[in-house]
């Protein structure tokens, strides 16, 4: 029988095309997607660091001449996925969606720098990186920080990463949907309809795409004129670490990112303001109807990951996390499973998704480490158990979405050797 670590390899090099890697080996993903991208490259790491920093540099050359890196690359113009690259209309270089995604990759090139020897090459290669991650940064704090606070907003569900999460439902409600609105969906054919968004969220998702082609992606309009506005917390938590992260990776080349760096406090300053301490929890915050998004989901514990300087507030999210799903046979699902909106097999509505572990781990090791390592070896339990799927069944491990899942590849390599 194959060796785990050795199946992780062999996944993510089978799932690799010319200079990227697909998030897996079927047709639901035929191209690049930003945050897949940053977590394949840190699993590369382990194994073969010149897959790893080139995965990250085609990623780049799909980044916007404003500094946006959308959230896919669609390198092949490959038509069977759905919305592909005939609808979205736009990129630089590279046809390209016209959003993004969190922009995790920053943390990851520190931990690519900070666990591997390059030699002056790479080094160089490195710092055309970084240079560009900053460049990425800004533009969330020029175009997304709709009142300069520090904090951004995401104008489209598929931004968050988590497509759909109940954090999105209300907001998604007042979307005024097109009429005769006319697409195909392709996802169905390859997965199963239960456990995917329903065809109410796809009226909406693509409604939203229609809106941002309209005004052609202008950066400068699309916060103002889009109809769905929410600051996340997951979105924002992941933010901070990466500016965090960036301006110590800065240090590496002697390059100086303090007027990035001044952004830090005031966002971290803006964010603990939504923080409620009658529930011990962050919210999300919807700018279209002002209100704050009170669903018990995942990434609201994100949080731990920006690795906010208030030790009291902190404790009290991780003791309000053990709870979450302490009873259960593998964490963390998606959404609580008391919270009403749980579905159990639904995409981002319940099922355990490695990169919400991952995150949540890497939140936890300098705050919690008993809790950290136990959060590691259920995780390593799942996986080799399981092996590598897009996400699974909280109750039994069950495997459910895309078989060969790239990130689960990744991550396994990276929970394993750390």
């Amino acid at each position: 029988m194959i060796d785990t670590i050795e199946l992780a390899k062999k996944t993510l090099i089978q799932n690799r095309k010319s200079g990227y890697t697909l998030p897996t080996n079927n047709n639901l993903y035929p191209a690049q997607w930003n945050w897949d991208s940053a977590f394949i490259s840190l699993g590369y790491s382990y194994f073969n660091l010149e897959y790893a920093i080139k995965e990250l540099e085609t990623l780049l050359l799909g980044q916007w001449e404003d500094g946006m890196i959308p959230h896919i690359l669609f390198h092949d113009n490959d038509e069977t996925y759905f919305p592909n690259h005939k609808t979205w209309e736009c990129g630089n270089k590279i046809p390209s969606s016209g959003i993004t995604q969190p922009p995790i990759v920053a943390t990851i090139v520190k931990k690519i720098l900070d666990q591997n020897k390059l030699d002056q090459g790479q080094m160089k290669r490195m710092e055309v990186i970084v240079k560009k991650l900053k460049k990425y940064l800004e533009w969330f704090y020029n175009f997304r920080d709709k009142n300069k606070i520090g904090l951004v907003s995401i104008i489209h569900p598929w931004e968050s990463g988590l497509d759909n999460s109940p954090i999105w439902d209300g907001p998604l409600d007042k979307v005024k949907i097109e009429e005769n609105l006319k697409y195909e969906r392709r996802d169905l054919n390859v997965s199963k309809s239960e456990n995917r968004p329903l065809k109410k969220d796809y009226d909406a998702y693509i409604t939203l795409l229609n809106q941002f082609k309209k005004i052609k992606y202008n950066p400068s309009e699309i916060v103002n004129n889009s109809m769905f506005n929410v600051i996340d917390i997951g979105f924002n938590s992941i933010l901070i670490r990466a500016t965090k992260d960036l301006v110590e990776v800065a240090k590496k080349f002697n390059l100086d990112f303090s007027d990035l760096k001044n952004r830090i406090s005031m966002s971290e300053e803006s964010l603990i303001k939504f923080y409620k301490d009658e529930e011990q929890s962050f919210f999300s915050y919807d700018f279209i109807n002002h209100d704050l998004i009170k669903i018990d989901a995942i990434s609201n514990y994100f949080i731990l990951f920006a690795n906010l300087e208030n030790k009291d507030m902190n404790n009290k999210i991780i003791n309000k996390l053990k709870k979450y799903n302490s009873q259960k046979e593998y964490f963390f699902t998606t959404v609580n499973p008391k919270d009403q909106t749980f579905e159990e097999t639904r995409y981002w509505r319940g099922p355990v998704w490695i990169n919400s572990n991952w995150i949540i781990y890497q939140g936890l090791i300098n705050k919690d480490r008993n809790f950290s390592t136990l959060i590691k070896n259920k995780t390593l339990d799942l996986l080799e158990n399981k092996k590598f799927y897009e996400y699974y069944n909280f109750k039994n491990g069950d495997c459910l979405g895309a078989k060969n899942f790239s990130w689960s590849a990744a991550l396994y390599l990276d929970f394993k050797f750390n």
